[in-house]
């Protein structure tokens, strides 16, 4: 059994709470859509968290008011139920239920035998990690030197462009999951990477945590609708409103639409409100007290992006029309960087698109540590692993999310015996352009709707 293995089923609150619990008297009785902006639920129990000293900060705030079941068991592979003691319990919603399940042999093993190699404590950036982050931002901070002083170029633009693209693959995303350091101010810092890129990371977070949660879910996933209505990811059935003609062709024009990426996220107007638009059509509420006082330095941080990269080049140049291509070459090559290597990672041959289809149809909830991986690839190794840190371990990754990407090479053989143990498919490309070349037959396969011609893609009955 894991060290610490999680005993709590999810189950009715009801079940959770017994008899002799001398607080069950005072806790109200309340639904996922009524809790207060201090307040969350996790296996059908209200906690209000607007008190409580959380050791990872105080960005675990960003999602108070929602069910933070799942992102709390993946956030917290230790804990057992008496870690929750330590909160604050004010309520129970009777009538909850989950379409995920944990604690199962799969998620016990893997747990056990990857922390044979990762003891725990010992889960954050290396002095490798470090040493790389150190080299990507040096490198981008240079290039912005260069940048703003000198002449721009093509040549410099596109450089430049992809330096930024390592911040936010090698140095913002570690330490936005709260993997890069045990200390929150050492991920606070380096999580701002993602706004000296052209983002946020607190937009950033409120998509991406969900998305981790709730990888290929057929409602639950922000990713799986953020390029509609241009692109399809999710494989909608035949006649399905939102397919039209245009989608027989998406796996030839998809990469024009991910050169776009750049110029949708510094000039995305969700940053004056602070309320990442895929998080709330899948539901999550977002109007609470931390987001509220954090759009003042997000809105600062996009103002200065947007002078240093778009404003400075003139200042220092002059107006000229071959800038206005240097700075969209810029962003061509940012966005490409990012966006493809993203788009890989769940979108294949044979992925699992939608994990829960079963337990929403009247069949038991699914392993969530089993539909991480079947939703997600892993390519190459520890040279892909420094250009995209670790992102190319994806199975990884989405295993354990708040684990730094400099462990992942060294987890990935023990990942895949125990996933072959357990009959779990383990998607693995050697090279990246098998990988990509495998995403591009997907998207045609998606946009034809050709996946449904022998039934159901979701049924397991093709």
């Amino acid at each position: 059994m894991a060290p610490d293995a999680d005993k709590i089923r999810q189950r009715k609150a009801q079940q959770v709470i017994g008899p002799d619990d001398a607080d069950a008297a005072e806790l109200k009785i309340g639904t996922v859509k009524g809790l207060a902006g201090t307040e969350v639920v996790i296996d059908g129990i209200i906690y209000d968290i607007a008190d409580f000293d959380h050791p990872g900060g105080e960005s675990i705030l960003i999602f108070g008011g929602n069910d933070v079941t799942v992102a709390y068991k993946m956030i917290h592979p230790y804990h057992t139920a008496k870690h929750l003691e330590k909160m604050k319990k004010v309520g129970t919603v009777p009538d909850y239920h989950s379409e995920y399940k944990f604690d199962t042999p799969f998620e016990r093993e893997i747990k056990q035998e990857v922390f044979k190699i990762v003891r725990r404590g010992r889960e954050f950036g290396t002095l490798g990690w470090y040493f790389r982050a150190a080299c990507y931002i040096s490198l981008f901070f240079y290039l912005q030197y260069l940048w703003v002083t000198t002449e721009t170029s093509f040549t410099v633009a596109i450089i430049y462009g992809v330096s930024q693209a390592f911040i936010g693959l090698n140095v913002q995303h570690d330490a936005n999951h709260g993997a890069a350091s045990r200390k929150p101010w050492v991920n606070n810092l380096l999580g701002l990477g993602a706004d000296f890129i052209g983002g946020s990371k607190w937009l950033w977070m409120e998509q991406h945590w969900t998305h981790h949660a709730y990888t290929n879910h057929n409602s639950m996933d922000p990713d799986s609708f953020g390029a509609e209505p241009m692109l399809l990811f999710n494989d909608y059935p035949p006649g399905h409103p939102k397919r039209t003609f245009f989608h027989n062709f998406q796996a030839f024009y998809y990469m024009f639409v991910l050169a776009g990426y750049w110029l949708s996220s510094v000039f995305n107007p969700q940053i004056l409100d602070l309320r990442q638009r895929g998080a709330l059509s899948v539901g999550m509420k977002l109007d609470n007290d931390y987001i509220a006082r954090s759009r003042k330095y997000a809105l600062s941080l996009r103002f200065l992006y947007i002078f240093t990269n778009c404003v400075a080049p003139f200042i220092n140049q002059g107006f000229a029309w071959p800038i206005v291509g240097h700075v969209l070459v810029m962003g061509v090559a940012s966005s490409l960087t990012l966006a493809i290597l993203f788009a890989l990672s769940h979108n294949f041959e044979h992925v699992d698109r939608d994990p829960t289809y079963q337990a929403r149809n009247g069949g038991e909830p699914v392993c969530w540590f089993k539909s991480q991986v079947e939703t997600s690839s892993t390519y190459g190794g520890f040279i892909s692993g420094c250009l995209t840190g670790g992102l190319n371990h994806q199975v990884e990754h989405h295993l354990f999310p708040r684990m730094s990407s400099a462990w992942y090479p060294y987890i990935a053989p023990t990942v895949r015996r125990v996933c072959e143990k357990h009959g779990v498919k383990y998607a693995y490309y050697p090279w990246v352009w098998q990988n990509l070349y495998s995403t591009v037959k997907y998207l045609h396969q998606v946009g034809t709707g050709s996946n449904w011609k022998n039934g159901n893609p979701y049924s397991g009955k093709l």
